[in-house]
């Protein structure tokens, strides 16, 4: 079997369909395409808009997208430093195991590493095995002395409103 060329590059505005798909197929893949509310325009308008919050990029297989990862920085006040908050990593079902998703993960190491970055991030649900193992072949480590939190949309709401 000829071995694939794999490519990492970075998302252009154009990609914003494809971006999008990507999206809709992890959410499927985590169960929780029930929480998908982004569209091409709000995804056009913070990715690629006047004020981007969040970077992409599209992992090809032999030319073809078939991953991606998107992910923004973060400042950590203990290190002094930058980090990137990996938000999103996906790769086509039919394509996992050829290398793409490392290659993902790698192509941002690299950059937090030139960029002067003192940590990456990302979170992982509980129940997701196979993403979990490849975590930490990786030598990623889990970082459960922390509890995460969140306050959703109607939250922020409710809160912004009190006195």
């Amino acid at each position: 079997m000829a071995s694939s060329s794999l490519t990492i590059r970075p998302a252009k505005a154009d990609d914003v369909s494809l971006i999008s798909r990507f999206i809709k197929d992890l959410a499927d893949y985590e169960k929780l395409s029930h929480e998908v509310v982004a569209t091409e325009k709000s995804l056009s308008e913070t990715l690629f808009g006047s004020k981007p919050v969040a970077q992409v990029i599209i992992g090809e297989i032999d030319g073809t997208p078939s991953g991606f990862a998107l992910y923004f920085y973060t400042y950590s006040t203990f290190l002094g430093r930058s980090g990137i908050y990996l938000e999103d990593l996906f790769v086509r079902e039919q394509n996992r195991g050829c290398g793409l998703g490392r290659a993902l993960i790698v192509h941002l190491a690299e950059e937090a590493y030139k960029q002067g970055c003192g940590r990456m991030d990302w979170a992982v649900l509980n129940w997701n095995r196979p993403s979990i193992d490849f975590y930490q072949s990786l030598g990623a480590k889990a970082q459960d002395e922390w509890t995460g939190y969140r306050l959703d949309r109607m939250a922020l709401k409710e809160l912004s409103e009190q006195d």
